[in-house]
């Protein structure tokens, strides 16, 4: 399926997890993809991965909490593709585990700056550009806790229920631009940071129990409905939420 072809898109958090496996697909779809994550070498090696297999990618270093770095990675990309049909804010952090009265307002700046206001910038530099290409298609990453609460993770939940919020808002204020905005919710997904390694057996199956599936997601399930959404096919959705849960929110 190369529903994508003549496409140029970006996705932050792009190293890992869920950003690098929607990177893959978007790229496996023929759209030329650009990279972007803090963590420069992971960003680059699976860039460098995708065009040893004949795919169209770049990469850029960026933190993503900064407005500047947003602004440099627009740049990059006009100067590099000319255009800008899809982005996919994915970028993010957990929280540390503390009653909402025991977060510091450091840790919590830090989970707001990344989390929410860097998809706003996100959106701030890439609804311009892809003005300039006559519309395009946005898709934001939220979580299921953008829906519901979750003992001991107050600045995680307030920035993504504030994403679906900053989703929607998006959505109506540039519907005329040709411009589509949406959320994707994932429930908890195995990654380098979600399995038994660094959680322990016990806390995994118990998370796996939450899930009317009775397992973790994947990155690539997520990574399927970000390229729908991405896609032409999906031109009639904008401002709404999805998640990609296993059932956790019907449970």
């Amino acid at each position: 399926m190369n529903n994508l072809e003549g496409k140029v898109a970006m996705v932050t958090g792009a190293g890992s997890g869920i950003g690098l496996a929607t990177a893959q697909l978007l790229a496996r779809r023929g759209a030329s993809v650009v990279l972007s994550d803090i963590d420069q070498e992971s960003v680059k090696k699976a860039t460098e991965e995708l065009i040893q297999n004949g795919m169209t990618a770049a990469y850029f270093k960026a933190d993503t909490s900064s407005l500047e770095a947003h602004e440099a990675m627009m740049v990059f990309i006009m100067e590099k593709f000319g255009r800008l049909d899809i982005a996919v804010n994915n970028a993010g952090i957990g929280s540390k585990f503390e009653k909402t009265a025991e977060v510091s307002a450091q840790d919590w700046q830090k989970v707001i700056d990344i989390n929410l206001t860097g998809v706003f910038y996100g959106m701030k530099t890439q609804i311009p550009a892809m003005m300039k290409s006559s519309g395009g298609s946005i898709v934001n990453i939220a979580s299921i806790l953008g829906q519901v609460g979750f003992l001991g993770a107050a600045a995680y939940i307030a920035s993504k229920h504030g994403v679906v919020g900053l989703t929607k808002a998006g959505a109506l204020d540039h519907a005329s631009d040709k411009i589509r905005v949406n959320a994707i919710g994932p429930g908890f997904i195995y990654t380098g940071l979600v399995n038994e390694e660094t959680m322990g057996k016990e806390a995994i199956t118990d998370l796996e129990q939450k899930h009317a599936l009775h397992r973790l997601g994947t990155p690539e399930e997520v990574a399927a409905l970000c390229a729908f959404l991405a896609s032409d096919e999906a031109s009639f959705i904008t401002g709404s939420y999805y998640p990609v849960d296993g059932g956790y929110l019907a449970m």
